[in-house]
């Protein structure tokens, strides 16, 4: 049993790479440190891919979300790591890490950071009645 926290991303084949469907990931308990303050900033995370040849396992992206617990990241910053690590690991045809902030100081801060392979266009929407 993992009692600490890994940068390690595992990843496993995809059991259906002839299909472009979606995967979503709802991450609530998300927290790094403020790099000015030292104070705590927590966040939902919600990852959406379109997986490609790999997926990535959900016990290493638990350990992988906690090893920010005790560090110093601006938003900006840990959203785009989070996403590039991600799609590093698993090359995925489309990857969108979307990063919402909790509320301090009256202000609160949703960064959205996308990835798109390239020559990979989304299928057109279904419209059903």
């Amino acid at each position: 049993m993992a009692t600490r926290p890994s940068r390690d991303l595992e990843i496993f084949p995809n059991p259906h790479p002839e299909r472009d469907y979606t995967i979503r990931i709802r991450m609530p308990e998300f927290t790094c440190l403020c790099p000015k303050t030292g104070q705590p900033d927590f966040a939902t995370l919600l990852l959406e891919y379109v997986p490609d040849r790999m997926c990535v396992e959900l016990k290493s992206l638990k350990l992988y979300i906690w090893s920010y617990r005790d560090e110093g990241a601006f938003h900006e910053a840990v959203t785009n790591q989070i996403l590039g690590d991600l799609v590093a690991a698993t090359e995925p045809r489309y990857m969108r890490l979307t990063a919402a902030f909790n509320v301090r100081g009256g202000i609160d801060t949703t960064v959205v950071a996308e990835h798109r392979a390239a020559g990979w266009q989304a299928p057109d929407p279904v419209a059903l009645p």
